[in-house]
């Protein structure tokens, strides 16, 4: 039996990069246990790595690269995440997309037991209808029809982790800035207030606004999203920046995003009073709009 001295607890990255090599073998159409086997593997071994459980050499990830049949992209992705170390912190470029796309971000929504998130001017990607959702995205106009909607239906597309029996247990909390901030238009922010009063009713989420006769306090300087899972899985938080997004598993920055939390929640409406507020908004909302239709004068 094949004697394994690189097993280890998965982290963030490994199971990124697990991820990425079960993709890789799932696009070329081959079973784990061919693949094993026309290596001269265990398939504990190839399990083990598409689950983020052990590392292997250099030498054996281009082999079996090579027998996936890896693109270069592919490849380029998997040496650059098998060369970083864990330092409890790492960072992925959007390359001109949106977070949405990244991977590393969607495996562990989906594998998420609790979530929170925390937006200062924007409401949450996982909250946004279409319409806001596109106003966020290209609010000058500039991108190519296809890209929009490529943009708009990967943010869609991940909104579905709220979704279903092993959806997460999900928080969310936004800044009273980000409903006076016009997204698009009045309808599209009336549309928007409308549903964030429609969700609150979903079971397992939970939205609540932090007013801002609450005041200031560091708590509040900057969104973050935190997400925990089931043992042994510890703990990841992460937060964007225009051109990549960061994520952190290291204790001592859980802790500051656990401190954060437990301020914004000594800080929020609870969530009937949040409830309230966006039915009130919306209808703020509905009648501008309604004055913008009648025109100056007419009102």
């Amino acid at each position: 039996m094949e004697e394994d001295h690189h097993s280890r607890p998965a982290t963030a990255r490994t199971r990124e990069l697990g991820q990425e090599l079960r993709l890789a073998r799932k696009r070329a159409n081959l079973k784990a246990t061919a693949v094993a086997e026309e290596l001269g593997w265990s398939l504990g071994k190839l399990s083990k790595l598409e689950h983020g459980w052990r590392s292997t050499s250099d030498w054996d990830y281009g082999t079996l690269l090579g027998k996936l049949g890896a693109d270069q992209a592919t490849r380029k992705r998997i040496q650059l995440i098998v060369a970083e170390q864990d330092t409890g912190h790492f960072l992925r470029p959007h390359h001109g997309l949106l977070s949405d796309n990244l991977l590393c971000l969607m495996i562990h929504e989906r594998a998420a037991t609790t979530m929170c998130h925390y937006e200062t001017t924007f409401i949450p990607g996982l909250l946004q209808t279409e319409a806001y959702a596109r106003a966020v995205i290209d609010p000058d106009g500039g991108f190519l029809p296809e890209e929009l909607t490529f943009k708009t239906n990967a943010r869609l597309e991940r909104q579905t982790v709220l979704i279903g029996l092993g959806s997460p247990e999900a928080t969310f909390y936004i800044h009273e800035v980000a409903l006076h901030a016009v997204v698009g238009d009045n309808q599209v922010m009336h549309d928007q207030m409308m549903r964030l009063a429609f969700m609150c009713g979903w079971g397992r989420l939970t939205i609540r606004v932090v007013p801002m006769s609450r005041g200031g306090h560091p708590a509040l300087m900057h969104a973050f999203a935190s997400m925990t899972f089931a043992k042994p899985i510890t703990p990841v938080a992460y937060s964007e920046t225009d051109v990549a997004t960061v994520f952190t598993e290291d204790r001592r920055s859980i802790e500051i995003y656990q401190h954060k939390q437990r301020a914004l929640d000594d800080r929020a409406l609870n969530a009937e009073q949040s409830r309230s507020l966006f039915a009130r908004w919306a209808d703020t909302y509905d009648r501008r709009g309604d004055r913008d239709v009648e025109g100056p004068g007419l009102a």
